[in-house]
């Protein structure tokens, strides 16, 4: 496995929810870590099976692991880590936590150029229209890492390893290669960045969690015309809980409502009126 010195750098951004689980079903916790959710899932208990879902930000494993011990027990791996996308704030402990836990990770087969070392993800758009945090995401790191053969791709069935009860729904638009994740049996929703619950370019909002469906993080998402067609297809399933990758998670009608506006008035919520990859779709 190869490091990215940059992608591994502590970032100094956190929130009221850092440390913070919620158990938003028996089988789905969500963990703060810092400003970003990591998702446990499988029924708590010493000795249970588990997948984690995403990876947090850059120097965060021991923190995801102890978490993980309190939930399972101690020396008990996840079956698998899946990863909605591999921007830096879902992989930054993948590592580090592969190094303890010789487990295999899977992704879109479009996002496995970023976890393998081949491709880098555009530079974030500091000059977006938002908040401090958009100003301030040159200190986000865009390259790829390495993990060798412990990458796989999701398979083209749409089921997930270790999830039956599963499917995954590729949500372009944040990333090529995003997805998000659905079961139909309690219409529970893990979206990543698809939409997020609270305004990620503000910082105030961020520190505080304040919540609001909204789109995905304006500095980091180059397609917006494909992030809408997303949203659309999330919101015509109906979820009653929604874990996001960044704010509260959602649920009844707080969710559905929000979703609707979210659908209704995309333009004027979620897309910025300027930055580069506004600019570059408009030319």
């Amino acid at each position: 496995m190869e490091r990215s010195s940059s992608t591994e750098r502590f970032q100094p951004f956190t929130s009221v929810t850092n440390g913070i689980g919620l158990e938003m079903a028996p089988d789905i916790y969500c963990f703060t870590v810092q400003i970003v959710n990591v998702v446990f899932y499988g029924i708590a208990g010493k000795g249970n099976d588990w997948v984690l879902i995403d990876a947090g930000m850059p120097k965060s494993a021991s923190m995801i692991k102890k978490e993980a011990e309190k939930r399972f027990g101690e020396g008990n791996p996840p079956k698998a880590i899946i990863l909605t996308h591999a921007h830096f704030d879902h992989i930054g402990a993948l590592i580090d936590l592969l190094e303890v836990w010789d487990v295999p990770v899977y992704a879109h087969s479009l996002e496995l150029p970023y976890i393998t070392g081949q491709k880098n993800y555009p530079k974030p758009d500091t000059s977006v229209e938002g908040g401090m945090v958009a100003k301030m995401s040159f200190m986000f790191p865009n390259e790829a890492i390495d993990i060798g053969t412990k990458a796989h791709a999701l398979s083209d069935d749409h089921t997930i390893p270790f999830m039956p009860d599963w499917k995954w729904i590729h949500t372009p638009g944040h990333s090529e290669g995003h997805i998000s994740m659905f079961r139909n049996e309690d219409h529970a929703m893990i979206v990543g960045d698809a939409f997020v619950t609270v305004k990620q370019d503000e910082l105030y909002k961020v520190f505080t969690q304040e919540k609001e469906v909204n789109g995905p993080p304006r500095y980091l998402t180059p397609d917006w015309e494909t992030s809408e067609q997303s949203v659309n297809i999330l919101k015509a399933l109906n979820p009653k809980i929604a874990v996001t990758g960044h704010g509260v998670p959602g649920e009844g009608h707080w969710l559905a409502d929000g979703l609707e506006k979210l659908v209704s008035d995309f333009n004027s919520i979620a897309v910025p009126e300027y930055g580069k990859f506004v600019d570059d779709q408009l030319h």
